[in-house]
């Protein structure tokens, strides 16, 4: 096992964006989504919905291994206490971007890192401020029929062409993208699962 890591890491998410953000990181991990039913989350303050949904993707990867640490998120977009997650169709996307168009809104990724049999869990939620800028019609169309909209909260990709939509943001980049790597960095320190001794710099590329 890669000494820079003290313990198995598990992903429970299938986005290739949380899984590059930690590889970046220099972690080596394992993925293995997980399958909840979102729906029983009833609120919908947003720092309370997105910690309480990374917490349960967390926990049912934790059931089949419980004695791997295990690393749960969620991120929704919000804007005027209206919840925007994936949209469900190219007509929603639109109507995501309508609404998102010149005005700010907050992102909110929660993340949940939990092991079962150690029967420790810390979850936390970062919040994180983006501006639009005012988008055409055409833009807005242009954006929509890339197809990248579709499996992202608020139907665009910071890192990829949605890059063009933002004009500012306000505080963890890597948080609007999916996961708030300083924050999940800190938390797995604080736990002892990265060594940060000397002879394991040359690990982290």
């Amino acid at each position: 096992m890669n000494k820079f890591i003290t313990e198995k890491l598990i992903l429970a998410s299938q986005s290739p964006r949380r899984k590059q953000l930690l590889e970046q990181l220099g972690l080596k991990i394992m993925i293995a989504p997980a399958s909840i039913d979102e729906s029983n989350v009833s609120t919908q303050v947003p720092d309370l919905h997105v910690k309480e949904l990374a917490s349960l993707k967390a926990r049912d990867i934790g059931k089949s291994s419980p004695d791997s640490w295990v690393i749960g998120a969620d991120t929704i977009v919000v804007i005027k206490n209206q919840i925007l997650g994936k949209p469900s169709s190219r007509e929603e996307a639109v109507s995501m971007l309508c609404t998102l168009s010149g005005k700010e809104h907050h992102v909110y990724t929660g993340f949940c890192i939990t092991c079962t049999s150690k029967q420790t869990e810390i979850t936390k939620a970062v919040k994180t401020t983006v501006k639009f800028k005012k988008l055409s019609e055409a833009e807005i169309n242009w954006y929509a029929d890339t197809g990248e909209p579709f499996d992202k909260a608020g139907a665009y990709g910071v890192q990829g062409i949605g890059a063009f939509l933002v004009r500012e943001i306000k505080g963890s980049y890597s948080n609007v993208v999916g996961l708030p790597v300083c924050e999940v960095f800190e938390t797995l320190t604080n736990l002892n699962l990265i060594n940060l001794k000397p002879d394991n710099i040359n690990t982290i590329s």
